[in-house]
């Protein structure tokens, strides 16, 4: 049969001090299990290291009654000598709030107490020089040596000079303007990522304006436009817009759209100085674009292998461009970008002037749905005409218009004509000053889709356009 031991008396309960009464097992007062209590060695008593009260307040004013705890030992277990560090050597502050370093520190030498007397201190102590902590002081941000700040590796944001020019040309951090901006786009200093020179971009010439925006959904702005303007042979002005859209299921749709936009608007630079018609001058625009967005399929497969999630299959875009010159419009478009006409008086009926190579447009031009229908569809906006080397056929689309009152020309991506998709909801988001303040209008129009949710890319060109009164001069001219 099992025995059990004997529990040791105890004079009082490890839990709550109460003297326990003889043979409980628990304590009355607190519960505690006085079983579990390990019985006293019969042969070496445990002593209780304790200072009394008395003696703390003694040890510090210098008392003979303080703790003397034994010196350390000069070797380790292995021989070894053993490092000895001092509370003087280590950089801070005590419990007090005082230095460890400096004049003010406490003697920290072994067996020495508060009045002992002065003797030579190891490194570190009031002879050496302070050890430096970054605490990081905004109440004197420009006081890091008398604060005991480490210098920060850039310049210390709250202290830079933001009308100083970037070094050797580099990017400034926009958020502390005092980091550079290294390759991958993140500051050195702050740590920011910075806005991609394409999430917003905006241009004016004398004649039209453009706004391009990311909008609030996408993660990169794949739109891009050209405007320009350059003279006819006769003197004349004439007028530029490009508007490109890249296809987001396709490779390097930012890429496509640019390289598009850019061709485009050199090509018509080259031949509408040399008296090429306008509308000829567009469709060899489109070409010319078209065959910019081929090349950056036939890129060397090994330039693309920094990046593995890129889609394989071949950059695309669709263009939209408008021309004034001559008293003509001329408009020209591959995709669902599109161009209104929106007249100065209001009064007057507004026009979109080209249709959408979209799966929508062709259900309605084939009689199948009605417009209703066909956009409600899910299909509505896949595309069924773009520039790209997988595209079929490439059919440019261009038109010419002779508009015989003044009015305004938007050219834009779907990212604006989703949110005004008729030409009286968009002359309705048209500012009535558009035609005297397009950039401030363009800006408005993008303002519009973001409030309407910017679920794509936004962009918009405005190129208002002028009549002369018959017979003041030359029949018509351009704006």
């Amino acid at each position: 049969m099992s025995q059990s031991h004997q529990q040791p008396a105890l004079a009082k309960c490890p839990g709550c001090e109460e003297p326990p009464a003889a043979g409980d097992l628990f304590c009355g007062v607190c519960g505690y299990d006085l079983s579990a209590v390990p019985a006293r060695p019969d042969d070496r008593p445990t002593m209780a290291i304790t200072v009394p009260p008395a003696a703390q307040a003694a040890g510090a004013a210098g008392a003979a009654g303080a703790v003397r705890w034994p010196a350390a030992e000069e070797t380790d277990s292995s021989d070894v000598p053993a490092p000895v560090v001092r509370p003087a050597d280590v950089p801070g502050t005590d419990s007090g709030g005082r230095p460890l370093t400096g004049p003010d520190a406490p003697d920290a030498t072994p067996g020495r107490g508060a009045g002992s007397p002065a003797g030579p201190l190891p490194a570190g102590g009031p002879g050496a020089a302070a050890v430096r902590v970054r605490h990081d002081d905004r109440a004197d941000p420009g006081g890091a040596e008398a604060s005991g700040d480490f210098a920060l590796a850039a310049p210390d944001p709250r202290a830079a000079d933001h009308a100083a020019a970037p070094a050797s040309g580099a990017k400034v951090c926009v958020a502390c303007r005092s980091g550079r901006v290294d390759p991958d786009g993140y500051c050195e200093n702050c740590g920011h990522a910075q806005p991609r020179e394409r999430d917003h971009m905006e241009q004016e010439l004398d004649a039209v304006a453009a706004v391009s925006d990311r909008g609030l959904r996408h993660h990169r702005n794949e739109d891009s436009f050209a405007v320009s303007s350059t003279a006819l042979p006769d003197g004349s002005a004439a007028v530029v817009a490009i508007v490109c859209d890249g296809v987001s299921s396709a490779s390097r749709p930012d890429e496509a759209s640019a390289a598009a936009a850019s061709a485009a608007n050199e090509a018509l630079l080259e031949s509408l100085p040399r008296g090429t018609h306008p509308q000829t001058a567009m469709h060899e625009a489109i070409v010319a674009a078209s065959e910019a967005v081929n090349a950056l399929a036939r890129e060397p497969a090994g330039a693309r292998e920094h990046d593995a999630h890129r889609h394989q299959n071949a950059p695309a875009c669709t263009l939209v461009g408008a021309i004034a010159a001559g008293g003509l419009l001329i408009v020209g478009w591959v995709g669902d970008s599109r161009v209104y006409w929106v007249p100065e008086d209001r009064t007057q009926p507004t026009a979109r002037l080209t249709e959408d190579d979209s799966w929508a447009a062709q259900m309605v031009a084939a009689g199948l749905m009605n417009e209703a229908e066909a956009y409600a569809d899910e299909r509505a906006h896949a595309i069924t005409g773009w520039l790209g080397a997988d595209a079929y056929e490439l059919e440019p689309h261009t038109a010419a218009f002779k508009p015989d009152r003044p009015g305004l020309v938007v050219v834009c991506t779907d990212g604006l004509w989703n949110y005004a998709e008729s030409g009286e909801e968009m002359a309705a988001a048209v500012p009535a000053d558009a035609g005297d303040q397009p950039l401030r209008a363009a800006r408005a129009l993008v303002g519009h889709a973001l409030d309407g949710g910017g679920h794509d890319n936004v962009t918009v060109a405005l190129l208002p356009f002028a009549v002369r009164p018959q017979g003041a001069g030359s029949a018509c001219d351009t704006a």
